[in-house]
């Protein structure tokens, strides 16, 4: 692995003026290395970033990932990776041309980055030399308590895929509300009502009041001066309840670290700093699980337009065309981000563009009405630049996609079955219909389960949100067994389960138990207990 030369650095920064000129925003500031395949292949089970915590699944994926090369060779395009600055791989022997291309696919990812607001807890610091840090105070514990670090690093992962991503972003907003100007807020909301517990003649007469420092010209400092001379222990229950904000536990992992009996003991606190490790970096990598399609899309959208207006395409046209086939075509059984994402956002443009992002458009019921419809808004752009900004996979693929796109990209839901007289397995076309499609799309993003917490009695006690989805049966006894670990006592699971005995029973006239599932599910309440890494489960009986 090596820096790109200087000539191929130029071409790097061509493309970044011109993406900067097309309306793309990011830091100017960044790395491009040369890499080989088997670079690319090392560097994966680390999600790319050379200077995560070693581990030893790591060496597996690695040994995997080689296995598979030599039996089915690939050539990857580029990584990218949301560091300060930015750093992104390239194969080394890709042709100019190309690079101008893939230059442009990672500046759009770069963009993403660092403009949509899911990633906006990882704008503020690098997370490469954060990661080499943790790399090193994990290398430091090795080496002083052996394996058992790594027992904790297992254990904690077991349970990093339901991080309470969503909730730290509503928290950091929270926090960010309680700087100097919002004490007033905090004031009149909470101090008056809550800890005085005023009556409202009096809350109205203090409200009057500090109208009247606004309406003078005053600064609110002085109304602040103002509640210290009458309420000098303010300043107290300020700080304390800031300190209660910040105190909340967002998730599983965090209410461990808290409230765990074992992890504060005295002997055990080093054990803190791990599971922290792991929460911080399952955090980071959370934005991008979930705008992968969208994050995929804008940046195929920005290399394809533009690279279509690069002088430098002239003569490698059909060569650009077979690798953007390759990249964005639309898979027919199975989805493709890169198509799917980059096909909505031109879909989105353009009907921002004739004003069809409008209740009177949606409302329309006759064909030639919609497709004759046209207000010439010419607002396309900016608006998937605010859509760029603001959404999500799930809130741009449930936003967007409708019967439009679906007729237009010719897509559809397809559906595998046994041809009895071949005895072989056959694909047919399911529905062609959006709201089919579109449930398919999204069942298909990630969605971890939504486990609820609490400290009963010293007992962890977990519960678990039934959403159409059970928790995968196989997986519980070995998290539950390396929660009591962490936690130091017995820990409790109630989740509700599909009961497939009784279904089975109901599968008849050629219906599947799958259409069982879908049509007239049974489902059975459970709860699994471990104590002493025994494994227990009862029936418990369901809520009406």
């Amino acid at each position: 692995m090596q820096l790109i030369n200087q000539h191929t650095k130029r071409i790097m920064e061509g493309c970044k003026e011109r993406a900067l000129d097309a309306g793309l925003s990011f830091d100017k500031e960044t790395l491009e290395y040369f890499v080989t395949n088997m670079d690319m292949l090392d560097l994966s089970p680390k999600n790319m970033i050379p200077t995560l915590y070693d581990y030893w699944l790591q060496d597996i994926q690695g040994l995997r990932g080689k296995g598979e090369y030599e039996a089915y060779p690939n050539n990857p395009y580029e990584t990218v990776i949301n560091t300060r600055p930015v750093i992104s791989f390239y194969n080394d022997n890709n042709p100019d041309w190309l690079n101008v291309m893939i230059f442009y696919h990672v500046l759009g990812h770069i963009d993403f980055f660092q403009n949509n607001k899911f990633f906006k807890n990882t704008w503020d610091y690098d997370f490469k030399e954060k990661a080499l840090t943790e790399k090193r105070i994990i290398a430091k514990l090795r080496a002083k308590k052996g394996r058992v670090v790594d027992y904790i690093l297992e254990f904690a992962k077991s349970i990093d895929n339901i991080v309470g991503f969503f909730d730290s972003l509503i928290h950091e907003d929270e926090l960010s509300q309680l700087m100097l100007p919002k004490k007033i807020d905090y004031y009149f909301n909470v101090f008056l009502q809550k800890e005085k517990n005023i009556g409202m003649i009096k809350f109205l007469e203090e409200l009057e009041t500090y109208n009247e420092v606004e309406d003078g010209g005053r600064k609110e400092d002085d109304f602040l001066l103002s509640i210290l001379n009458r309420y000098p222990e303010f300043e107290e229950f300020y700080k304390n309840y800031k300190k209660d904000k910040q105190k909340v536990a967002q998730d599983l992992l965090q209410f461990i670290l808290e409230e765990s009996p074992f992890l504060n003991k005295d002997d055990n606190k080093w054990m803190k700093s791990v599971v922290d490790i792991m929460r911080d970096t399952a955090l980071y990598f959370a934005p991008m699980i979930r705008t992968k399609t969208m994050n995929e899309g804008w940046a195929s959208y920005w290399h394809e337009k533009l690279f279509m207006n690069d002088d430098r395409i002239l003569g490698h046209e059909v060569g650009f065309a077979k690798i953007n086939a390759k990249v964005t075509s639309i898979s027919k059984v199975g989805l493709n981000p890169y198509a799917i994402g980059w096909r909505l956002f031109m879909f989105v443009e353009e009907m921002a563009d004739k004003g069809r992002i409008s209740y009177d458009f949606r409302k329309l019921k006759n064909i030639d009405k919609r497709e004759n419809y046209d207000k010439k808004n010419g607002s396309g752009k900016d608006f998937i630049f605010h859509v760029r900004e603001n959404y999500s996979d799930l809130t741009f693929l449930n936003s967007f996609i409708d019967q439009d796109f679906v007729d237009k990209h010719k897509l559809m839901v397809v559906g595998q079955r046994i041809n009895p007289q071949k005895g072989t397995r056959e694909y047919y076309v399911k529905s062609k219909k959006a709201k089919d499609y579109k449930e398919m799309i999204i069942s298909s993003l990630y969605h971890p389960p939504y486990i609820q917490y609490s400290k009963v009695n010293g007992e962890l006690i977990l519960n678990h949100t039934f959403e159409g989805k059970e928790i995968y049966r196989e997986y519980i006894p070995a998290v539950l067994i390396g929660l009591e670990y962490l936690w130091g006592n017995t820990v409790k699971l109630e989740t509700t389960e599909y009961d497939w005995e009784e279904m089975q029973k109901k599968a008849k006239d050629g219906k599947s138990i799958e259409d069982i599932k879908k049509e007239d599910p049974v489902l059975q309440k459970v709860r699994y207990s471990v104590k002493n890494k025994k494994i227990t489960k009862e029936k418990l009986i369901m809520d009406n």
